[in-house]
């Protein structure tokens, strides 16, 4: 999958996350921010279900931004995939 312009998913909303993600020029690798309620207990979890995710996306380059109030695995998930889909138009 190939990231063609910025898009977002999800909402600032108690137990859910919001995701940014927008392309990177050339092979400058991921970039990802995370603002979490919850960083010091689920911080490294969240990091890793993200590069997870982006891995079974096939996506290596890439800026995102996940601003997380609590959300559940699935929630995560759902989101980083709307998300992409939406940035590469599938």
């Amino acid at each position: 999958m190939k990231i063609i312009k910025k898009a977002q998913a999800g909402t600032f909303e108690s137990s859910d996350i919001l995701i940014l993600v927008e392309p990177v020029s050339g092979n400058s690798g991921r970039k990802i921010e995370i603002d979490s309620t919850v960083m010091k207990e689920y911080g490294e979890s969240i990091k890793e279900l993200i590069n997870s995710c982006l891995d079974s996306f096939h996506i290596q380059n890439i800026h995102l931004i996940a601003k997380d109030k609590g959300a559940l695995k699935p929630t995560i998930q759902a989101r980083i995939e709307t998300a992409l889909k939406r940035a590469s138009q599938q």
